[in-house]
């Protein structure tokens, strides 16, 4: 997207790989459910990364997601274009064919996008575009609200989403500035706010708005991103509750995998999958949660 300017990214951080011996989880999952948050990285000799990026990470390719999937039951997937490739959407769309069906991908492109790339893009299965306000962007604390509104407008006939990697702290009036907002928008990680800025927080409050006004969806997402306590993050548990509460229809779950640039001790996905167990207690709402709404949201 046009919010920023790519930039030479010498020195960029290398990450962690994840953990690729995932264990099976205690919480058996329903059928059709959806990893609704995954990126997919590499190889980087056949897919090189943006020069521009803030980090580097190892080759996380889609073979073995797809094991971390069969492993945890997962039978739906939507992929996230990671801020490594900038517009470049060729791995994700590449790991989506090869997926089939049960994949979705949300990509990244100019706002110059052509009508006809959108097409494209939909007929391969993108259902939606994601904007990177936290490390892409040039006004630091802005919302780029035209950029967002053009691509919008150009959205809107396929009823796709705009997704903004964002940190709703930081935007404590976002109910109003997306009030009129022509297609829904989805944050992930919960809202991506540190827990110890409280449920009262006005950002979080906003949020909560956008969601019981249909305008606005969450995903359960990166728990070990917005928690100051170690696994199982405890901490975390009120946000989710307060999000299932305010809107249950417009909650998806996802693994986050591969986790790239996470601190500390790398999660392993069988256990960040049975923090459902407490996040989302009721077998019938889990069930929405992991099934229902990803196929309302992404067209399964």
């Amino acid at each position: 997207m046009s919010a920023a300017t790519p930039s030479s990214a010498s020195g960029a951080p290398l990450c962690a790989p994840p953990d690729f011996s995932p264990r099976k989880p205690k919480l058996r999952l329903p059928p059709l459910a959806c990893d609704c948050h995954a990126h997919v990285c590499g190889p980087e000799s056949r897919y090189p990364y943006w020069s521009g990026r803030v980090y580097t990470p190892p080759d996380c390719v889609p073979s073995a997601y797809r094991r971390m999937l069969g492993t945890l039951g997962l039978e739906r997937a939507v992929l996230v274009q990671p801020s490594v490739y900038w517009t470049d959407n060729r791995a994700m769309l590449d790991a989506m064919r090869e997926g089939g069906a049960a994949f979705r991908g949300v990509a990244v492109v100019d706002d110059s996008v052509s009508a006809a790339e959108i097409d494209r893009l939909h007929a391969a299965g993108v259902r939606g575009l994601r904007c990177n306000i936290v490390d892409i962007v040039e006004d630091k604390g802005k919302l780029p609200l035209d950029m967002l509104r053009r691509l919008a407008d150009k959205i809107a006939r396929h009823r796709w989403h705009i997704e903004l990697l964002m940190h709703c702290d930081e935007f404590p009036d976002m109910d109003r500035a997306f009030a009129d907002f022509p297609v829904h928008i989805v944050l992930g990680h919960l809202g991506y706010m540190r827990t110890d800025k409280g449920l009262a927080n006005p950002g979080f409050q906003a949020l909560l708005n956008l969601m019981r006004a249909g305008k606005a969806w969450v995903k359960l997402t990166g728990p070990y991103r917005i928690s100051t306590s170690p696994m199982p993050h405890d901490d975390t548990v009120p946000f989710a509750h307060a999000l299932t509460e305010a809107a249950p229809h417009r909650v998806v779950w996802g693994t986050d995998w591969p986790h790239v640039m996470a601190k500390g001790e790398m999660p392993n996905d069988g256990d960040l999958c049975d923090l459902l167990s407490a996040w989302v207690p009721d077998a019938a709402l889990r069930k929405r949660v992991l099934v229902d709404n990803p196929a309302k949201l992404y067209g399964f």
